[in-house]
């Protein structure tokens, strides 16, 4: 036993006295916030699109109608920037945020589209190949740049109804196109109505017209109106799934570098003379499980640490979230049971390699089968009671993720338990088979391949 804790503090001190370690513990926190605030600062980032329209023969009213789109456009962005900066302010409870909210948000909802009037050349030339070079001129480098145009529409008629083509800056750049299209399918949308002989009045009101939905539930906190706090136990469980992925697979990783690295240096066989394989197995999966734990206990203390100081009344919901109906419990179970199978299988390749080249026969089909819970667990937010996601859940690899996905979500206790125990029995029979292989790749120079694996389980030797 001695031995086996004094490979356990040794594992854990080899990487905890490391400046990398704890530069890679701040980074899993820092690239969670960078990939929610990259989407936002690309978006509040994107440059104002300066347009240019001219109607063609036959097209009066087509101008008028994408700026009356615009000017809507425009408005309910307006308006969701409010909405979003009084929900911010009440959901931190400090209504003076309120302006600094309702400024990021209009920077957010700003309009991407901003109608210019035509150059002189493009309106005087005629319509072909004449008008197409002083298009292309406007939309090139030919112009200086701060005269230079993103787009060129016009606007005509066939058959009686609404087209466009848009010249774009970009080829790729679809922005104007859509935004055209949208317009003139409300106005046909109008004039058809007009065309019926109903009011205009009516139209303009009805094209104004936003509605004010509601949501309602018997499950939600009030047994009435839905609100975030009713969504807040689903993100969560979505959230430790993600976390639970991370930190099992960081800790795998680790103790398969770590056997690989001492298997090449012939460390191992050095240990080997003063521990049993089994000790040495038992010390380095208990060393890595302590540095898990610093991983976890870090980042749970920057969450907090962020959640107080940035949004109290949010930190207070996660907190009930988490202590209610046993969530930490489950989080612990599901945590041992998925680091004992990944850790002792990622350990068992170990000790066959000397390369992370040779790790690459096992290692590759194995991380395909993780990326099945990934792409599972989003539906749990949805749909935690889908077959598929049930299905799934009850199958032991996949068992820790899905299963703390879906536990917001109340599911039967006979799965809770079923699953759980399905998980742990595995588990020890991984502990099983993988300490065969451990030992046996441990005492061998055996090249790593499906055959030489199953071959040491199966002799134990």
């Amino acid at each position: 036993m001695n031995r086996t804790l004094l490979i356990a503090r040794r594992e854990y001190a080899a990487y905890a006295r490391t400046v990398g370690f704890w530069l890679s513990l701040l980074a899993f926190p820092l690239f969670a916030v960078l990939g929610g605030a990259i989407p936002v600062l690309i978006r509040s980032s994107e440059p104002v699109r300066a347009v240019a329209i001219i109607e063609e023969d036959g097209a009066t009213g087509l101008a008028a109608s994408v700026r009356d789109a615009l000017k809507r456009d425009g408005d309910r962005r307006a308006e969701r920037a409010r909405q979003a900066a009084e929900a911010a302010a009440k959901s931190t409870g400090a209504p003076a945020d309120a302006t600094a909210a309702s400024g990021a948000m209009a920077s957010l909802s700003r309009q991407r589209i901003r109608l210019v009037d035509t150059p002189a050349d493009i309106a005087a030339a005629a319509p072909g190949q004449a008008q197409d070079d002083a298009v292309r001129r406007w939309l090139t480098d030919e112009t200086p740049k701060d005269q230079r145009l993103d787009a060129v529409v016009f606007l005509g008629r066939s058959e009686g109804l609404p087209t466009a083509r848009v010249w774009s800056a970009r080829a790729t750049d679809d922005t104007v196109e859509d935004f055209v299209r949208d317009a003139l399918r409300s106005a046909n949308r109008k004039s058809v109505f007009e065309g019926a002989g109903i009011d205009p009045q009516v139209v303009e009101a009805t094209e104004r017209f936003r509605p004010d939905v509601t949501v309602f539930s018997p499950k939600s906190a009030s047994g009435g109106q839905v609100s975030f706090r009713d969504k807040l136990p689903a993100i969560i469980g979505l959230a430790s799934g993600f976390l639970l992925w991370s930190l099992i697979l960081t800790g795998a990783s680790i103790l398969l570098n770590s056997v690989m690295e001492e298997k090449s240096n012939k460390i191992l066989e050095v240990l080997l003379s003063s521990a049993s394989a089994t000790e040495i197995l038992t010390g380095k999966v208990l060393g890595v499980a302590m540095l898990t734990l610093t991983v976890l206990a870090g980042w749970g203390l920057i969450g907090a640490a962020g959640l107080l100081n940035f949004a109290p009344a949010q930190a207070a919901d996660v907190g009930e979230v988490l202590l209610h109906g046993g969530m930490l419990g489950y989080f612990a179970a599901f945590m041992v049971g998925g680091y004992l199978m990944y850790a002792v299988l990622f350990a068992a390749i170990g000790a066959f390699c000397e390369t992370p080249r040779d790790a690459q026969t096992l290692m590759g089909p194995i991380m395909m089968v993780l990326v099945i819970p990934m792409l599972t667990m989003q539906m749990a937010l949805m749909t935690p009671d889908a077959p598929v996601v049930r299905i799934l859940s009850w199958i032991p690899f996949f068992t820790p993720f899905l299963m703390i996905a879906r536990m917001p979500s109340d599911p039967p206790m006979i799965e809770v338990i079923g699953a759980m125990a399905g998980m742990f029995a595995f588990a020890v029979v991984m502990v099983l088979i993988a300490g065969r292989a451990f030992r046996a790749g441990a005492l061998s120079d055996v090249k790593l391949s499906w055959k030489t694996f199953a071959g040491a389980v199966r002799r134990g030797e």
